[in-house]
């Protein structure tokens, strides 16, 4: 498909630079075959039952966003994706006054690595310098949460960003952006959810600082995914199985979920253990096999996440509902407002 029928026009002023208070309040559009209605995502439980299942995202956002410096040189340097214990894949401003064998000073000092590979796009392979301990614990001390560049651009990262940018669920780390879509859940929304005895479950997906690059070819046939590591556990695979088996209905928490089941998934429609990377790209066609309604933020034009939830619902519908969402001045993007997307 050409990229271009995935664009449209959003004002800048619907961007949402900080979440509402509290999380939960926050508007959903509900895109029910082809019919459009408002809620807020507190509402969201009552369109379930005691069959169905909600799965959550685990993967904890980690502080990857680095001020680097090598001599007079500063630049910026955010990390994507663990490759070992002590190397990580990184996208660099600065890259071609870079040389391999360059040794980058992070937090006055604290921190140090090698650049061991140098690739297309501003990416780079660091190989950090560190006795003991994990980079992820060292970054705490030296980086800064990754705000999306949408967000970014606009104002600096502090402290609220810390708690906000960052979900309930957070339990493993290697995270470079949140999964946005479970920002919206609080202690109060999960105990609404099990007052009506809807069962919950976890998968991983570690997101990588991929999901914001933009679609640079003219064909979604060319354009290539980066991978990211996800796991789904026997305990979470046998969950949906069953759900699915007794009549329920799998309800993925944001695209992060649905891509990591999608990945792990037979042809049969059973979903399997799975660890490992994915690098899957899902544009309208895809037959999905594993999840009946998505939850999900508004998401930027021509991104492959667009692409992906047009492939759920429909392009035709999901281009209605994001026209209703802007002429109705919903919030967009990781802190904004939520759409609830059964499927077409």
């Amino acid at each position: 498909m050409r990229v271009e029928e995935f664009d449209f026009n959003l004002p800048e002023n619907l961007i949402a630079l900080r979440p509402i208070n509290p999380k939960h309040h926050a508007r959903q559009l509900v895109v029910d075959r082809g019919k459009l209605s408002e809620q807020r995502v507190w509402d969201f439980p009552d369109h379930l039952t005691s069959k169905d299942l909600i799965v959550f995202n685990d993967t904890k956002v980690i502080p990857s966003y680095l001020f680097a410096k090598r001599g007079d040189m500063i630049t910026e340097v955010n990390l994507h994706k663990r490759v070992s214990a002590i190397s990580w894949l990184a996208f660099a401003k600065k890259t071609k006054r870079m040389n391999v064998g360059d040794v980058l000073s992070f937090g006055e000092g604290r921190l140090s690595a090698v650049v061991a590979e140098k690739h297309d796009g501003g990416e780079i392979l660091l190989n950090f310098d560190i006795e003991s301990g994990t980079v992820e614990h060292r970054l705490t001390e030296v980086g800064l949460m990754p705000l999306p560049p949408y967000i970014a651009s606009k104002r600096d990262v502090d402290d609220e960003d810390i708690r906000d940018y960052q979900t309930m669920f957070a339990r493993r780390d290697g995270a470079v952006a949140a999964p946005t879509a479970s920002l919206h859940f609080t202690p109060e929304l999960m105990q609404k959810i099990v007052d009506l005895g809807i069962r919950t479950a976890s998968v991983t997906l570690h997101v990588g600082a991929g999901t914001f690059l933009p679609v640079k070819v003219d064909d979604t046939k060319d354009h290539r995914m980066h991978a990211e590591w996800g796991e789904v556990s026997l305990d979470a695979a046998k969950m949906i199985n069953e759900t699915r088996a007794n009549g329920g209905r799998v309800v993925a928490v944001g695209t992060t979920v649905l891509r990591i089941l999608e990945s792990a998934c037979r042809q049969d429609g059973r979903v399997q253990y799975y660890s490992g990377d994915t690098s899957i790209f899902i544009t309208p066609g895809h037959q999905f096999k594993s999840v009946d309604i998505l939850m999900s933020n508004f998401h930027l034009p021509k991104s492959t996440l667009f692409m992906l939830v047009s492939a759920f619902c429909g392009l035709d519908t999901m281009k209605k509902a994001y026209q209703h969402a802007i002429d109705h001045e919903f919030r967009f993007y990781s802190y904004g407002d939520s759409c609830l997307l059964f499927r077409e």
